[in-house]
This record gives C-alpha cells, sequence and structure tokens, in this order.
C-alpha cells in the first residue's frame, strides 16, 4: 500500500516542545544533504518539502505524519552550516536535543549522508552521539547516483564499519534507487521498536555545527 507523508506540526525554538504520542524517526543530516529532496521521494510529491538552494534554511523541527500507520518521519535542521549566530545555533542545538532526548517516542535518527564526500567531522559526531545515548541510527547515503557503483559500495562498507550496526541505504531522490528498502528499514525502526508490528500495512558544538552532537557528549 502506498505510504502518504503529510506536514502536521512544526516546532520553533520558541514554541516549546509538544509532541503527538505515536513513534517517530528523525532525519538528521549537515545542511544541503537532501533531506528535502528525500522527504518528497518518500511522500512521491514535489513540494510537500521545500527545497532550498541555500543551505541552512530549516530552523524548526517539521513533523510529517506516515499514512497508514499514524507515524512521524522528524525533520530537524541541517548541522554544519556557520552562517547563523551563535545564539541562533545554541537555540537550534537545545531545542533538537530536548527532541533526542527527551522524547520517548523516538524509534531512532536517520542519518543522511552524502555519499559522494569522505566521511565528515560532524557526521561522525553526530553518529558518535547517537551511539553514545543509546539511539538507534540508520545511515542514508544521499545523492548516490552520482557516484560510481564502485564508489557507492565502497562508501556503504565505510560507513557501515562506521555505523557499527546495519549497512547504510544507498539512496537517490533523482533516481529513487533505494527508495524501497528505505521505507522498510524505516517502517522496521517505527513498528518493531514500537511494538505495533504491521501498522503501516494495516491502515550541539559551537563552530560550524548548529545542532547537537557537542563534542563532549555522553550518554
Amino acid at each position: 500500500m502506498r505510504k502518504t507523508l503529510t506536514l502536521e506540526k512544526t516546532i520553533y525554538p520558541s514554541s516549546g516542545l509538544t509532541l503527538p504520542d505515536a513513534p517517530q524517526l528523525a532525519l538528521a543530516g549537515r545542511s544541503n544533504v537532501g533531506k528535502s529532496s528525500l522527504l518528497n521521494r518518500l511522500a512521491g510529491r514535489r513540494q510537500l518539502a521545500r527545497v532550498s538552494a541555500t543551505p541552512g534554511k530549516t530552523q524548526s523541527i517539521n513533523l510529517y505524519r506516515v499514512e497508514p500507520g499514524g507515524c512521524y518521519l522528524a525533520d530537524l535542521p541541517g548541522y554544519g552550516y556557520a552562517r547563523r549566530s551563535k545564539e541562533e545555533r545554541a537555540k537550534w542545538g537545545r531545542l533538537i536535543e530536548d527532541y533526542l532526548t527527551k522524547n520517548p517516542r523516538l524509534r531512532g535518527v536517520a542519518v543522511l549522508i552524502d555519499c559522494r564526500l569522505a566521511p565528515q567531522e560532524s557526521d561522525l559526531n553526530m553518529v558518535a552521539w547517537l551511539n553514545a545515548c543509546g539511539i538507534a541510527a540508520l545511515g542514508v547515503l544521499t545523492k548516490a547516483d552520482k557516484c560510481s557503483r564502485r564508489d557507492r559500495e565502497s562508501q556503504k562498507a565505510r560507513w557501515g564499519q562506521l555505523l557499527g550496526s546495519h549497512a547504510p541505504v544507498l539512496f537517490s531522490s533523482v533516481t529513487g534507487l533505494g527508495l524501497d528498502e528505505l521505507w522498510r528499514r524505516i517502517e522496521a525502526l517505527l513498528c518493531g521498536a514500537s511494538g505495533q508490528d504491521g501498522a503501516f500495512d494495516a491502515a550541539l558544538p559551537d563552530g560550524s555545527v548548529d545542532a547537537p552532537p557537542p563534542d563532549n557528549a555522553g550518554p
């Protein structure tokens, strides 16, 4: 059954953290890694999430309801972009850290990683922070269509070791590569961990990083 995504709620640092009582999976990644394009591909719609040519435009947590299933995907502000004030980055960082660490319905975080690049420090910090907090991390290598098959497989193997769990998903919002696998992995996290198997079928460091993880992050 085809799944639909609907933007249901937008959370700003000043609005407080009020969350739905339903399983959630967060989407995290460097600015301009392709989160909006990925969301649009998952939804089968071009304009669900606005794609900006300017990195760092997302300044809120956007909650998308997934149907059938009644679960949520949470689009977090991108990290790794410095053209915001330190005060703004601190506000985002606190909001995102609260969302990730004080959310009992969070089932994991999909970490979006640019397949074309060598492992970036901010991505490595995010994975390490999630591991330290005991939060499940799902690696997604975006823009895979821009890499040769050999380079894609090399990156997949490299990040499989760095993630220390399942191999990441090779994904392209342009060609649809990895779309079905990504939905299966999302469903496994949202449904399996929440005890709702079959629900889909049945119905902050300073500097250049805008969001967690802090360098001295711990559990």
